[in-house]
């Protein structure tokens, strides 16, 4: 779980954000995407999709990791499913296993987060690593280079008692509507450059998968 966004810093420049059920705005956010990895040369497209399936309102990265798995996509390695999570029990070895697998790679980090009312249901993009667990006081490490995440419920206070209490069917509409928008960026990055070697969703298990 990250950090609300409305305590960012205010001189940092703000999320790309667009309301999770206006399906016209997919592509928006989809050529957002394909913006930062088409600034990138030649380096693996990693996406780490964080959360447990423990907590409804952070089950949104697994969720995600899942729907991606399927798609067969050609341009991402995908870490983080429903079967396999990154969780706060897993994650610094995750991070690990992803450095070791790929050198040097784009990481892009998908999480839920809590933030003000009006925001709620809002999916956003932004420059920068994610800061998982902050919201929720754990000290995790800092991963991607740049990160996606969708708001799930208000924040400011009893923030696990308000994940728990998140509804799942905002929760899958929303990982439904970001892995939609990675889809559609995968198949923009395959009309822009078919140079790029083609990338099967990788899913690796450890045994620290299913401590959480």
């Amino acid at each position: 779980m990250s950090p609300n966004l409305w305590r960012f810093n205010k001189k940092k420049p703000k999320p790309f954000r667009v309301p999770y059920d206006q399906i016209h705005l997919h592509d928006a956010f989809a050529r957002k995407l394909v913006s930062y990895c088409n600034a990138i040369d030649e380096r693996d497209l990693v996406i780490l999709c964080v959360g447990t399936d423990r907590s409804t309102g952070d089950s949104l990265g697994p969720l995600i990791g899942s729907k991606l798995e399927a798609m067969s996509l050609n341009h991402f390695h995908v870490y983080g499913t429903l079967a396999y999570p990154a969780h706060a029990m897993n994650l610094a070895e995750r991070v690990s296993e992803i450095a070791a697998n790929h050198l040097n790679p784009f990481v892009i980090a998908i999480d839920a987060c809590l933030g003000q009312e009006s925001n709620v249901g809002s999916l956003t993009i932004q420059d920068g690593p994610l800061h998982p667990g902050a919201a929720v006081h754990k000290n995790l490490p800092q991963v991607g280079d740049i990160h996606i995440t969708g708001i799930v419920n208000v924040g400011g206070s009893m923030e696990f008692y308000v994940l728990q209490n998140t509804r799942l069917h905002v929760v899958m509409s929303m990982a439904e509507s970001i892995a939609q928008s990675i889809y559609l960026a995968d198949q923009q990055l395959h009309n822009v450059s078919t140079q790029r070697p083609a990338i099967q969703a990788m899913i690796q298990y450890k045994p620290t998968d299913i401590k959480q």
